[in-house]
Order: structure tokens, then sequence, then C-alpha cells
């Protein structure tokens, strides 16, 4: 069932609808090099062929699975005697990310020459999988997870289709349960497609796909995820900021994702924890207390129970005041570290544990704030003298901080006016 024409392809109708600009290169037969990056079963080998046929060149295909650089080399210099006798050569590279970079280097000469319209599938980001010499002399078009409606089109052509698909077998599927294999395929047709046979095959010339076959053939179905790849990082960036954002409803299902696609717990509960720290800080500061606890409960509990405890925190963490004051003022100490080296620790704050070290001068005129009015001495600087005081962290007015802000708001200013008087 796979599509032989442009109008044949569900999905894609950003980059392939009629009037745009890859659909009206691929219709001239004018096409250029490109990485097609999307998720499985979203058209990407289709539209490799199709590339090919519109331009009438040669289609090789390879996989940087199965495929060394001696075979890449095999397939390049047979494209090199297509070229000579008149024809190019589309050569698609499927998991082309799986390449390293030399073996990606092989390809540019020949894209340059005009010997292959190269052509890359990946799953991953190109920007961090393809080298960048590679990534310049292509086009990067962006493929999306096809949408339940469309697969349901595609479905509804292969039960149609007679020398294709399963027409003339009269199998019979209602509108309910065919959406039920198309929502299930998770944006993938040919998964989809795969789905439907199986049921077929189970209700049988002539039979009827009911809600009990579906039951069977879509038990064990599992949800798009990469622990090590785009899909993983774009959903732990989605738990961070809906936390961020205060949305425990958004927070709870992207953690339910996460679980639900294989995501190690522990790695969640550090990231949660990291969350406390970062987004939430000194304005709840019970928040990283409590992230701990949950993390030691999962430990202690495994999953799924301890899965509970990590719902739990997300929610907390979700609900909280919000601060990254402290840290955006470490963030602002650590340039400063950088800048200043290795500034010399002032005498009065300089520790004095011998008797030639008080010769020196270490600790001389240090103030002890506990014998000071109000617990603090304020006519002393912290700071190396190369730098003057220096203010980092600035608590925001939210939670715990707004009181933070207002002792500290009258300790700098006491302390500028002691250090700097007029």
């Amino acid at each position: 069932m796979r599509p032989r024409t442009l109008d044949e392809m569900v999905g894609q109708r950003r980059l392939l609808a009629p009037g745009t600009a890859l659909r009206r290169a691929v219709e001239s037969g004018r096409v250029h090099s490109m990485v097609l990056w999307g998720p499985p079963g979203c058209g990407k080998t289709t539209l490799a062929l199709l590339l090919a046929e519109y331009a009438d060149a040669e289609y090789r295909a390879i996989s940087a699975v199965l495929t060394g650089l001696p075979d890449v080399r095999k397939v390049l210099a047979e494209a090199e005697h297509t070229f000579a006798g008149g024809r190019r050569t589309v050569l698609f590279v499927d998991e082309v990310h799986r390449f390293n970079k030399v073996q990606q280097d092989a390809f540019l000469p020949h894209i340059e020459r005009g010997t292959i319209i190269f052509v890359g599938a990946t799953t991953e980001n190109p920007s961090f999988e393809l080298n960048s010499a590679l990534l310049s002399r292509c086009r990067v078009h962006v493929l999306e997870a096809v949408s339940a409606e469309d697969i349901e089109v595609a479905l509804r052509r292969a039960l149609d289709d007679d020398a294709r698909g399963l027409g003339g077998r009269g199998i019979a599927i209602g509108d309910g349960q065919l959406r039920l294999i198309a929502t299930a395929a998770d944006g993938d047709v040919r998964r989809a497609l795969t789905l439907l046979e199986i049921a077929a095959e189970l209700a049988g010339d002539g039979g009827t796909i009911t809600d009990e076959t579906l039951g069977q053939v879509l038990a064990d179905r599992s949800r798009r995820f990469d622990k090590g790849g785009d899909q993983f990082y774009d959903q732990i960036s989605a738990l961070h900021k809906s936390v961020r954002s205060s949305n425990p409803d958004a927070a709870l299902y992207w953690l339910a994702r996460m679980l639900d696609g294989g995501a190690d717990p522990a790695y969640l509960a550090r990231r949660l924890t990291r969350m406390a720290v970062e987004d939430i800080g000194l304005a709840d500061p019970r928040a990283l207390t409590m992230s701990l606890e949950a993390w030691d409960a999962y430990d202690r509990l495994g999953s799924p129970e301890g899965d509970l405890a990590l719902a739990q925190v997300a929610v907390y963490l979700a609900s909280t005041a919000k601060s990254n004051a402290a840290y955006k003022a470490f963030g602002e100490a650590k340039r400063d570290v950088a800048e200043y080296g290795s500034a010399e620790v002032p005498m009065h704050l300089r520790n004095a544990p011998t008797k030639l070290m008080k010769q020196l001068g270490h600790g001389a005129g240090y103030q002890y704030d506990h014998d000071a009015e109000g617990g603090v001495a304020l006519g002393q600087t912290g700071f190396p003298d190369a730098m003057g005081e220096r203010v980092y962290y600035r608590p925001v007015e939210r939670g715990l901080e707004i009181k933070l802000r207002e002792k500290l708001e009258r300790l700098r200013a006491a302390r500028t006016q002691r250090t700097n008087p007029p």
C-alpha cells in the first residue's frame, strides 16, 4: 500500500500540499539533496521513492545500520557509472545518523558534483547527529507524525484496494474500530496497516473486525518513546516547563507519559529534585526536602507504588511559589570568579590559628557578628578588596522570599551606609 504518487501520501500537508515549494520541486523533477527528519512511519522512505520517480532517476537505498564504508563506496561508484551514462541516482540512506563522521564525509564530493541526489532519513535531531559539512549541502525537511484522521484515510484505502490491499476479502469494520486502530498506531502509518492486517487475519475472509478482535491485536501496544533520543529530551523538557509554569495537571501528564514509555524513575526523581532547586528555590525550601523524600520513597517502594511519590512531588512543585533567584545568583557569582581569578581573601576574613598568622595581620579588624547590635556586623565587607561589594541574590516577591527580600534590603542599605559613609 505504499503511495505511488504525491496525492496518495497522507499527512505532511505543510511540506507536500499543492503549491508548496517542495512539492513544486518534486513535480518538476528539480529535486535537491535533503535530510528527512521525522518519527517512524511518517513517509520518509516513500518520499524518497517518489523523488526518484518524479526525477526519472535511479533509486538506491542503504541502511546505516547494516552498511559499512566499503559498501558505501561501492554504491557511490555505481552512481558515478550511472551518472556518466546521463542519469542521476537518488541515494536513500536510512538511519543516516548512525554513520560516523568519516562515513558521512564520503558522500560530500558526490553531492557537490551532482552524481547523487542524497536523501538521508533520521529520527534524531540532525543538528546533533550529522556533521556540519553534510548539513550545509542538504536541505533539512521536518516530517511530522501522521494524525489519526489521516491514518484512517490510509486504512480505508487499504480496505478498498483489491490489488494491493484487503479489498475483495469482504472484511467488515465499523468507524469506531477503524478509529481505534488509527489512534493506536500513534502517528505511524506503517504500524496502522500492520495492525489492520493482523486484525483482518483474525477475522478471516468475510468476517467482521470487532472490539474483541481489536482487544487481542492492541493489547500490548506502546506509545512512541526513545530513552536516548529527541522524544525523551522533548518530554523531560515539557515536564520541567510545566512545573515552572505552575501547571500541575500538565506536569502529571508528562510524568505519566515518561513512566509509560519506560523512562528510569530514578532519573525522573533526579530531575524533579533539580526543579526544586532551580525553579522553586528559597521561595519554598520545603520543595527540596519533599523531592529528596520522594526520591527516597521510590528507592524503598519501587514501581508502581513509588511512582505515586514522584507524582505527588511533581504536583507540589508545580503548585508552590517559584523563584530562580538563587540559581541566577550562583551563576553571577561563578562569572565573577572567572573574571577576577584568585583574588586575595581580605585580611579581616582570614583565619589566624597560629601566633605567626596573627603577627602577619590575619583576622585583624574582624567584627564578630554575634557581638554586634542585631547580630550582624555591618561595617565590614565579605568580598576581595579588588571587587568591592556585590549583589547577586535578589529575592522575588513570592513565597518565603518576600520576607528574605525585606530583611536583605534593610541589611544591604545599612551595610552600604556603614562602608560608604556620606
